[in-house]
């Protein structure tokens, strides 16, 4: 596990991991065989998740994907809890109190702030990668930003 949390090494330790989960999924291109590589990738790596995870878009509404973690919602309609925001919005989502957001979904009640980026893939929505926390305000925009960046890698290796 690299620690993101000394100041300045957030980046730095993002743009490792960004090499460490291209070298992992560099040698397959399905949807979600890499999906459930990235979901026990970041689990394990990040620290305080207790869920990571993908809804993939099915149908006009997002359906529960490869994840770590305990059983989660299966279905989510867009626009509803954060998730669905994400996909709505295709705008990433770092919630610091899952339980003041307007619409929130609680799959886990032991979740307290989420991080969720939306999957585009030549502006179509593939998805979103959904990280929770049992810690309020988990999430910083640090994070936000390391792991789009891993989502771009994600993107980039897999074929949606």
């Amino acid at each position: 596990m690299i620690d993101l949390s000394r100041a300045g090494e957030g980046l730095q330790g993002y743009a490792l991991l960004a090499a460490q989960l291209e070298s992992l999924l560099s040698d397959e291109r399905d949807l979600i065989a890499n999906c459930a590589q990235f979901a026990a990738f970041i689990y394990h790596e990040l620290p305080d998740l207790n869920w990571a995870g993908f809804y993939l878009y099915r149908d006009g509404q997002l359906v529960l994907g490869p994840f770590q973690g305990r059983v989660a919602c299966v279905r989510i309609p867009l626009g509803r809890g954060v998730c669905g925001t994400a996909a709505s919005t295709r705008l990433t989502q770092r919630v610091d109190d899952v339980h003041a957001f307007a619409g929130h979904i609680a799959c886990d009640s032991a979740s307290n702030s989420e991080l969720v980026v939306p999957l585009l893939k030549q502006d179509e929505l593939i998805g979103v990668l959904d990280l929770d926390s049992p810690l309020f305000g988990r999430f910083s925009p640090e994070d936000a930003v390391g792991v789009e960046q891993l989502v771009e890698v994600f993107l980039r290796l897999t074929h949606c």
